[in-house]
């Protein structure tokens, strides 16, 4: 049951059992086809559903009936009247609303040249149970079985241009890189040795190079060479005239 049906019918059993109850007068169906052709016509029983009824695909459904009181037999307009399409096999359902008089007078009809997009999605072999449901706040609610009907299978839906962007797309595989091999340990000291072993001749010439020319070093101070002092000369006096 839909949320829409289960909610109307949730709602109204607040009228109480002690309210009047709703009734159908002369329920009636007709199925013509597209040129207005009869081809049945019943009347419908409230005790015994009739035969199943089948619809083409250009046929036309007209369901006539009145509403009344089953105790007083006046016309009486329901707050809420629907005319529920029921499918026993998938459990879809639609739900159709249906404007009553305020004499209770209501028809119905059903075109298949142009279904309502009420109804659920239909195949050739199940058929549709179809009830009628009356709910108003002071009667009693009622639910009347009228018939089961074969309808045309429902046709795909047309495709929406941008359907696929709504689809699972591929899951996403990574491809890892293979993990980098390392050579064996000999083998990368011995290279190592080899990289090192210049610098380690550079350091040792370097040190050898400064251990030689230190004792030249004394001769500098700062940036400049540190000269012997001249030899001072006895100055001669002055030969006397």
């Amino acid at each position: 049951m839909s949320i829409l049906s289960f909610c109307l019918l949730s709602l109204l059993v607040v009228s109480g059992t002690d309210a009047a109850k709703l009734s159908l007068q002369s329920p009636r169906f007709t199925i013509s086809s597209s040129n207005a052709t009869q081809l049945r016509a019943e009347p419908i029983s409230l005790a015994q559903q009739p035969a199943p009824l089948t619809l083409g695909l250009t046929d036309v459904l007209k369901l006539t009936f009145q509403v009344i009181e089953k105790d007083e037999g006046k016309g009486v307009q329901p707050h809420q009247t629907f005319l529920r399409f029921y499918d026993k096999v998938s459990g879809e359902e639609g739900i159709q609303p249906i404007r009553v008089t305020p004499a209770g007078k209501a028809k119905f009809e059903l075109n298949m040249a142009r279904p309502p997009t009420s109804l659920p999605p239909t195949t050739s072999s199940d058929p549709l149970s179809v009830s009628l449901l009356l709910g108003s706040f002071e009667y009693s609610p009622v639910q009347f079985d009228m018939f089961d009907i074969y309808l045309p299978e429902s046709q795909p839906a047309p495709q929406h241009p941008d359907e696929a962007t709504f689809h699972p797309l591929p899951t996403i595989v990574h491809t890892f890189r293979a993990e980098q091999k390392l050579p064996p340990r000999p083998i990368s000291a011995t290279f190592a040795a080899l990289v090192l072993a210049p610098w380690a001749v550079l350091l040792g010439l370097t040190v050898k190079l400064c251990r030689d020319v230190a004792p030249f070093t004394t001769i500098y101070k700062g940036w400049g060479i540190v000269r012997p002092p001249k030899k001072l000369i006895p100055s001669t006096p002055l030969a006397q005239a």
